[in-house]
């Protein structure tokens, strides 16, 4: 039977866009499914910041009636202006192995974006940085983690035989967490501590580090990340949806502030219990019991023994200053005693010096790699 592509048009429909994923993987052990409610605010229009500079269409396949196949595809204008691009994206891909499911989702994107100006099809990206992004081409044997993406290794073949080419690579890391502070780790800290005059910042209420740091978080973030691969400074109205989403679930004790003599926020750090087997666990729901798994992964003491580091932001001119092995001198203690095993390091772009020479002094494996694909429409 011809594959049908048709545009998700109602609540229903992107109910089934959503699932879809969850039951293309429900054997597969390494998987991690999205959490559905925070899918439906990320494609939600009136709930999804991004939505100021993006514009998005959501698109289904079909063969006999069947689902075979979902895409998301999406103009990020900010990130096109700031790059001077002309690039519709394509992101949460997700088909069966076969090649004509594949052809005609990204044709769909392709002709999506053709319409409205678009020179480039590129993905897999979301919105924005804080949607997962790449697609997996190595490490098909690894557990996923919350906030990337998993895939089956056909689907980087298929991109090859459609004529897709690398545009960007991202590596990810397992980093084991040592029993002390390595001690040239502890003497680069002291130093830079004491000739910047930096301080360490703890919290022990959600509200006030909110209110005292939130806005600078964020805004720390666009300053550091903004030469790094299609990234686009959050919106103010971005800012305000993410200090009300994750401050408030963040573990304090994973929360490391480094300020300067004014206060000035000069780095940050964030981590947090792994959710990706409570996520399993809870097939991506909150209810009936999705809610326990999650509490239970992130407050008791049995624990996943993996971490996630979810932020990373250093001030560019504190950068290569030896600033993160501050960072992780005050993070590293608390590691040891909430029991965790070893932290994944979430992708980092595969040229990016100045965050992989964090982990000079840990022992690492690289476990993962993943993929922006690209291609000219015709």
């Amino acid at each position: 039977m011809a594959i049908t592509i048709k545009a998700v048009s109602s609540k229903k429909e992107l109910h089934k866009f959503i699932r879809f994923n969850y039951e293309l993987y429900k054997e597969n052990p390494y998987s991690v499914p999205d959490l559905y409610d925070d899918m439906l605010n990320t494609f939600n229009k009136k709930k999804n910041a991004a939505f100021e500079f993006c514009e998005a269409e959501y698109f289904l396949a079909y063969r006999d009636g069947k689902i075979v196949g979902r895409v998301a595809a999406i103009i990020n204008n900010r990130a096109n202006e700031v790059w001077d691009k002309k690039d519709v994206r394509f992101g949460w891909i997700d088909f069966i192995d076969d090649m004509e499911v594949s052809e005609a989702l990204l044709d769909a994107v392709q002709q999506w974006g053709k319409e409205r100006g678009m020179t480039n099809i590129i993905g897999p990206l979301g919105f924005t940085d804080f949607d997962a992004e790449g697609m997996l081409i190595e490490g098909f044997d690894q557990l996923s983690t919350m906030a990337t993406i998993y895939n089956h290794p056909y689907y980087p073949e298929h991109m090859d035989k459609l004529g897709y080419v690398k545009d960007a690579d991202w590596v990810e890391f397992k980093i084991f967490i040592p029993e002390a502070i390595p001690d040239k780790h502890q003497r680069i800290s002291n130093l830079i501590q004491k000739k910047y005059n930096l301080k360490i910042k703890k919290y022990t209420s959600n509200k006030k580090v909110a209110a005292d740091y939130g806005q600078e978080i964020f805004e720390l973030m666009n300053e550091a990340y903004s030469p790094l691969y299609g990234y686009a400074p959050l919106s103010q109205s971005q800012i305000k949806q993410y200090i009300k989403m994750y401050l408030p679930i963040i573990d304090l004790r994973m929360l490391t502030l480094i300020t300067d003599a004014e206060d000035k926020l000069v780095a940050v750090g964030i981590s947090m219990p792994s959710l990706s087997e409570a996520l399993q666990k809870s097939r991506g729901r909150l209810l009936p019991l999705g809610w326990f798994y999650l509490l239970k992964a992130l407050f008791m003491k049995k624990r996943a023994k993996m971490l996630d580091l979810l932020l990373v932001a250093v001030k560019p001119e504190y950068q290569n200053k030896g600033v993160n092995a501050l960072l992780f001198s005050d993070l590293i203690p608390v590691y040891k005693k909430l029991g965790f095993i070893f932290a994944e390091s979430n992708p980092e772009l595969e040229h990016n010096g100045k965050v992989q020479a964090q982990w000079e002094y840990f022992e690492t494996v690289q476990h993962k790699r993943r993929r922006a694909f690209v291609k000219e429409i015709k």
